[in-house]
């Protein structure tokens, strides 16, 4: 049963942090060396901050009501690692020198996050509030 508005906006600072707490040590060690620690920090921040919104509020609202659970899950698994690639991407990797093994290396650091944010995440929040 998906969760009220009223629980999803209530779940929203703890969630955020939660992903966060999970993420940023996975960019911290995933990013490529040309990012300095502050850029790094700043990423695991800012990322979730333009995600996390869309996958706590937004999309349990629309699409797991309409089309299940597991529709939501791929929908916002998806959703969330492409728009954090694109955004780095376009934040930090335009008008640079900047390898291609660089690039896959970013990009391979922010979809593991993500990734291991799901699956930890959920699983705290199972364990936790479930």
């Amino acid at each position: 049963m998906p969760w009220t508005t009223s629980e999803l906006w209530t779940f929203l600072p703890l969630g955020y942090l939660l992903t966060i707490a999970i993420e940023l040590p996975i960019l911290l060690c995933g990013l490529s060396p040309r990012h300095d620690w502050r850029r790094r920090c700043f990423a695991g921040a800012w990322l979730t901050a333009c995600t996390y919104p869309i996958v706590a509020i937004v999309l349990p609202l629309t699409v797991w009501p309409m089309f299940g659970y597991v529709a939501y899950v791929v929908v916002a698994e998806i959703f969330a690692p492409v728009a954090e690639c694109l955004l780095f991407r376009w934040a930090f990797h335009r008008d640079q020198e900047i390898t291609q093994n660089d690039k896959v290396r970013d990009m391979t650091a922010i979809v593991a996050a993500n990734v291991l944010s799901f699956l930890l995440g959920g699983w705290l929040v199972d364990r936790w509030w479930g």
